[in-house]
């Protein structure tokens, strides 16, 4: 005798799959404040499917702990305070998150792809023996996402069949969640004793005015063009003039123009701004590795056939020692 079995549809058994998918997201903050990036791993997570919860791991960090809360899209808070999380350190933080997917049983675990993103979740992808995936710009479904590779001159669209799929989130790729209308539970987590591998010191960062580059609506870069560093201040000038944060190419840190931290690119800040200006910048792949997603590109070079014209919306073909002094006068009279 056979047992009539019942048919389900494939969007039904979809449905059903997404109730047991479940991700985590690491918080990046500093004890104080969110970091923007968060918010755009948050909207990733929530387009794998089922339910995001967010792990946040300090030494006092109630106020974060309340803006998470509130961001549309998260289900779950997950808070552990403890003096070895001072610093957020990636060999205090992996075990807690083992322990916390032990606990859980996460099918995902994600972070922005910052130098906290990318130096922590390699890591808890080898302890869990698994491959992680990298600065992912879209997801497909639960187990299929795309990357770039080649400097961004390719996508790649990788499937993982992992039992625990960890990636990183590129920001630039992802709207920020919204932070208000949510109200998500919080539970406590077991923080373990410190590891005691490594210890925070200190950190000391750059104080500015200006906006953080990875978060301006308004960058403007300098190139190799600009000669010395003293020539920056031009662009400084302009900056100020439009609330714009100020970057600058590869070729201008190596030539040792301005610090590091301000470097656009493949090895540098990629950036998204709404408007993104480039003053002697040729335009190598690497440069535009970090910059092409940006909304509006303007583009000023003395080279009319510099690759950076190639991407832009934009161009002047001007020398810029004068065109950039105009377009700050400019801007002043208005």
């Amino acid at each position: 005798m056979y047992k009539a079995l019942n048919k389900i549809r494939v969007g039904q058994l979809h449905n059903l799959f997404q109730r047991f998918q479940s991700t985590l997201v690491v918080v990046e903050h500093n004890n104080d404040k969110l970091t923007p990036i968060t918010l755009n791993a948050i909207t990733a997570a929530n387009k794998v499917g089922g339910e995001v919860s967010c792990l946040v791991a300090g030494t006092n960090c109630t106020k974060v702990v309340e803006e998470i809360r509130k961001v549309q899209g998260v289900n779950k808070v997950l808070v552990a305070q403890h003096d070895s999380y001072k610093g957020m350190l990636p060999e205090e933080l992996t075990p807690l998150i083992l322990a916390t997917q032990k606990q859980f049983n996460f099918t995902h675990i994600c972070a922005g792809a910052s130098a906290f993103g990318k130096n922590l979740l390699p890591r808890v992808a080898a302890k869990l023996d698994v491959s992680a995936i990298s600065d992912i710009i879209e997801i497909k479904s639960q187990d299929t996402f795309v990357r770039t590779i080649y400097a961004g001159n390719a996508l790649s669209t990788v499937r993982s069949g992992e039992i625990v799929k960890v990636f990183t989130v590129r920001g630039t790729s992802f709207e920020p969640a919204s932070g208000e209308g949510g109200d998500a539970a919080t539970e406590q987590v077991g923080s373990s004793a410190a590891i005691g591998i490594s210890q925070w010191l200190e950190e000391t960062l750059s104080k500015s005015d200006r906006p953080e580059l990875t978060s301006a609506k308004v960058v403007v870069s300098g190139g190799r063009g600009l000669k010395n560093g003293e020539n920056f201040k031009l662009l400084f000038d302009l900056a100020d003039q439009m609330n714009a944060a100020v970057g600058a190419s590869r070729a201008a840190v190596d030539a040792g123009y301005v610090p590091n931290d301000m470097q656009v690119g493949q090895t540098g800040k990629i950036v998204a701004p709404e408007l993104y200006i480039a003053v002697g910048i040729s335009g190598a792949i690497q440069h535009l590795a970090g910059m092409k997603d940006s909304k509006t590109i303007v583009a000023i070079n003395k080279d009319p056939e510099a690759p950076i014209f190639q991407v832009a919306d934009y161009g002047l073909v001007a020398d810029l020692f004068k065109a950039v002094p105009e377009l700050t006068e400019a801007l002043k009279r208005k």
